[in-house]
């Protein structure tokens, strides 16, 4: 698959990868694929019947028991030659992605960096599906085991903001304890997906082991019902992660299941404020504020408010908003129309609600680029907790700031909301920060650090309506998610 030109040129009609083939979907359902600096359509991507993701599902089953067979060293092996692959095909990786999502060039090599860094952790499987043991456990001359064992077909549904990353979150690990893997993209970022696929391709995985269906929610649907699918993974809103959790649970299968969020930042008074302000600039408007992860509320503590809010300013103003793809932007446009009138109709309730908007992004103009799905950087001075702006995800480059007069009052606040993805504190006091750690129920802290994002080997968390399920995507927890254990009580006379 060839890079394109991010002017006019087309990937055509993507193709499902099923069973170590490329097959064309019989679909006559099918999207435009649009690069949203551009609009142009850029794809064309089908929405696979039931029929042909219950297929996918029948020849993965079918496939499981020689993969589940394989030596855990053998199956590394496949990972270690993806790796160097990948490696090899870096830069493209990173500017499909740019190109599709629209996020910058360099973030889209952040992510890459994060999709190696998952193979390389699963390529570590020989210790990390380790059981134990106990001579005696039971009692004199009876031993007991436990196995860690895979256990069939499992599949992901993939959210818009990370095409690349997010299906690394999971596939790795369910493939290299030997289990079969379905990865379902967002239709409005299926490109990676399928160039990523070329790469799996390419590293000699068998077939069935790791496959690709193209499609939306008959596809979904079809994971569901199908009594092979194991278990689910799921990345996008709270509502739709919701459903997925009480779906699964009725149908008997596994499911991890990232929902919503709204981040909260802190700064105390004796924050570094220049490079409180440099790093939090990646958090509130990287992937256009379109992360999980992303900054929403920001939360200036005491006396630090007026020098926090001018340099903020300032920094906000000066920030370059352009196509992905060109090295000197420092923000993308959101990813579709439909996102930005949502975003747009949040600036506009901020504004009836009372808040002051100080930094008004909705009317920039990206020269080149008219067409494109680009908002400004937004910041609303005097927001207070009751509004909307401060409570729902808005998932766009609008800060709201809040003036608190101690940490107590900012953890509350925290507290009241019904997400619990992330939330940071800026600090140069230890008590301080060990009180934010200790008390707040969020599921992935920051202490002068903006994006909380977990490594590979660690896993990505999430509390309250941010999670659905038990264990978490990356490291151990995905590790447990896609096995189960035998207990073997041995005796012999």
């Amino acid at each position: 698959m060839a890079l394109l030109d991010p002017v006019s040129r087309n990937y055509g009609r993507l193709k499902n990868y099923v069973n170590g083939e490329w097959v064309e979907s019989a679909s006559d359902k099918v999207l435009d694929v649009r690069d949203p600096a551009t609009t142009d359509a850029i794809a064309q991507v089908p929405l696979s019947t039931k029929d042909e993701t219950r297929a996918a599902i029948d020849l993965a089953q079918d496939a499981w028991w020689s993969w589940r067979e394989t030596a855990p060293g053998d199956r590394a092996r496949c990972f270690f030659r993806l790796k160097t692959i990948m490696e090899r095909e870096y830069e493209n990786i990173a500017r499909v992605i740019s190109q599709e999502q629209g996020k910058t060039i360099d973030d889209a090599r952040g992510e890459t960096r994060r999709c190696i860094d998952n193979i390389d952790t699963a390529a570590g499987i020989t210790t990390l599906q380790m059981g134990y043991n106990l001579e005696d456990g039971a009692a004199s001359n009876i031993d007991e085991e436990v196995i860690v064992s895979p256990l069939g077909v499992f599949a992901a549904v993939c959210p818009f903001n990370f095409p690349g990353m997010v299906p690394f979150w999971f596939w790795p690990y369910a493939v290299a304890t030997g289990n079969m893997f379905i990865v379902k993209p967002s239709e409005q970022v299926p490109i990676t997906t399928q160039y990523m696929f070329k790469l799996i391709d390419q590293a000699g995985f068998p077939p069935g082991v790791i496959n690709l269906v193209n499609g939306r929610e008959d596809a979904v649907n079809t994971f569901f019902d199908h009594k092979d699918v194991r278990g689910i993974s799921f990345v996008g809103s709270t509502p739709v992660a919701k459903w997925i959790y009480k779906t699964a649970g009725e149908t008997g299968k596994r499911v991890q299941a990232q929902g919503g969020a709204k981040n909260s930042l802190i700064v105390m008074p004796d924050a570094v404020l220049d490079k409180t302000v440099n790093n939090m600039l990646a958090s509130f408007y990287g992937c256009a504020g379109q992360r999980c992860l992303a900054g929403s509320n920001m939360i200036a503590i005491g006396d630090v408010a007026e020098p926090l809010l001018k340099k903020w300013l300032e920094a906000s103003k000066n920030l370059k908003v352009g196509c992905g793809l060109d090295e000197s932007s420092q923000m993308g446009p959101v990813i579709s129309a439909a996102a930005k009138q949502k975003v747009l109709g949040y600036i506009q309730k901020g504004v009836d609600e009372g808040a002051k908007l100080l930094l008004d992004g909705r009317n920039i103009k990206v020269p080149g680029y008219e067409k494109g799905h680009f908002i400004g950087p937004t910041v609303f001075d005097n927001v207070t907790p009751d509004m909307a702006i401060a409570k729902e995800e808005i998932f766009g480059p609008v800060v709201c700031f809040h003036r608190m007069k101690n940490l107590d009052e900012a953890i509350e606040f925290i507290h009241k909301s019904p997400f619990g993805n992330a939330s940071s504190i800026y600090t140069q006091n230890g008590r301080a920060a060990r009180d934010f750690r200790y008390k707040t129920q969020c599921g992935n802290i920051g202490i002068n650090v903006g994006i909380a994002a977990a490594m590979a080997y660690f896993p990505f968390a999430g509390y309250k309506e941010s999670f659905f399920g038990d264990l978490h995507g990356q490291g151990k927890d995905a590790i447990q998610f896609f096995t189960d254990k035998k207990i073997v009580i041995t005796r012999w006379f």
